[in-house]
């Protein structure tokens, strides 16, 4: 056994540079090639290298709005300012084609003018962020902190979520 290992260290010792470059080359351009459609054709492997739960190709999941970062504020006269420069180009564009008209400046009212706040807000759901107010109190207590205003804590949290605030 020792025999054959050393007589195949002998061989690839006793081949010329040239003659190493040789098969080098061979099982570059044969063999490799062979090798990696067989690979390809076997597994379908080849589509998966580089996959995986840890590959930076992988597309990540798309975080709902409402749970990722809080948006900034959005400067009013800017967005006035876009929404009647982007209206303005549509008139433009239907004016072009030979259409109707549009009225910028209704569409722009239109289209800035807030949805009024819920006069009869949900009391369930009052009740329930009031609940979490408390709960957040009596913690903050215990941790040795001024507690919050209930009240106020509690409409901040609704204006919060229903994206009036």
């Amino acid at each position: 056994m020792w025999g054959a290992t050393l007589g195949r260290v002998g061989l690839a010792m006793a081949l010329s540079p040239s003659g190493k470059c040789l098969v080098v080359l061979l099982f570059t351009g044969v063999a490799a090639p062979i090798a990696g459609a067989v690979f390809r054709r076997v597994s379908g492997g080849w589509d998966s290298i580089g996959k995986g739960p840890l590959a930076i190709e992988q597309q990540l999941p798309q975080v709902p709005r409402y749970l990722g970062p809080p948006t900034e504020a959005i400067d009013p006269a800017i967005q006035a300012a876009e929404v009647r420069q982007m209206l303005e180009a549509k008139a433009d564009r239907l004016r072009r084609r030979g259409a109707e008209s549009l009225d910028v400046e209704a569409e722009t009212a239109r289209l800035l003018e807030r949805p009024p706040a819920p006069a009869d807000q949900d009391a369930e759901l009052r009740f329930e962020v009031r609940q979490l107010v408390v709960a957040r109190n009596e913690r903050r207590m215990h941790r040795g902190l001024e507690p919050l205003d209930v009240e106020a804590e509690t409409d901040r949290q609704l204006a919060d979520s229903v994206g009036s605030g």
